[in-house]
């Protein structure tokens, strides 16, 4: 009769573990930054990932292949914040006089999570820095500096925080035109590099009226979504737009996510 029992309590086990990972909200893992042995990151991120139906947790940068192994399969979906700027010699370049590098803890580590976050297919959006990141882990290049090498037509950075607003125009047929239903829209950014390469199974979607690359998409399908503005900023001025890019990647998170424990 123990046997019976035994087999039927973890039916019910498995049963209701299953229950709980197809109800529960997607886990979304968001990278910080890393300065001064401080691990930093603004909670407009965690934000708009609660507020568009996500769990948002903060990944610990870590060196260790098993830990970001654990949380490749452990997310449903990532953000990928801003920041500094990548070291150029990552994509083959010499340093252009205006970069500033980031610290080595979060250079490590995202060079490795990004890699194997995009290997795995999941859903991942890129903001700015997260954006130039995934297109250089893909075999892609920057320009180093917009103003001296683009020009100053299009002001994609000033002495405000996150207050510049200017328009860009979106591909049609584009997974960011799907999102925002929109070919045209205005933007908020803070940054002085851009996409100058496309990466691997990527492609571009968005530019301003300078012709930097203001977003780029992957190609093969999977949820990939990467923007050069900042749409976590935008909920006060915007909140629609704040709540499709969001919602997009909490959806695909949520339709993609394992029935199982994957950890």
């Amino acid at each position: 009769m123990r046997k019976p029992i035994l087999a039927a309590v973890l039916v019910l086990c498995l049963a209701i573990t299953a229950a709980y990972a197809e109800n529960r909200k997607p886990l979304i893992g968001i990278t910080p930054s890393f300065s001064n042995n401080t691990i930093q990151l603004n909670n407009d991120y965690v934000d708009a990932v609660q507020r568009n139906g996500g769990i948002a947790i903060v990944l610990t940068p870590t060196e260790d292949e098993s830990t970001i192994d654990v949380y490749v399969k452990m997310l449903d979906g990532a953000v990928l914040s801003g920041g500094p700027d990548i070291p150029s010699d990552f994509y083959g370049q010499l340093p252009h006089p205006t970069t500033q590098v980031m610290e080595r803890n979060r250079f490590e580590f995202e060079s490795r999570f990004i890699k194997a976050f995009l290997n795995a297919g999941k859903p991942v959006l890129g903001i700015c820095l997260g954006m130039q990141f995934s297109n250089v882990c893909r075999g892609g290049t920057l320009i180093q500096d917009i103003p001296e090498l683009v020009g100053g037509k299009v002001s994609h950075r000033d002495g405000k925080m996150y207050t510049n607003f200017h328009p860009v125009a979106i591909a049609a047929g584009s997974l960011l035109e799907q999102v925002l239903k929109t070919r045209g829209t205005r933007v908020i950014s803070r940054h002085h590099q851009a996409v100058e390469k496309i990466g691997t199974g990527l492609a571009p979607v968005a530019r301003s009226s300078d012709g930097v690359i203001e977003a780029i998409e992957r190609t093969d399908g999977a949820f990939g979504l990467f923007l050069q503005w900042h749409p976590e900023s935008m909920k006060d001025a915007e909140p629609a737009h704040t709540s499709k890019i969001f919602g997009a990647l909490i959806e695909a998170a949520r339709s993609q996510k394992s029935p199982e424990t994957e950890w």
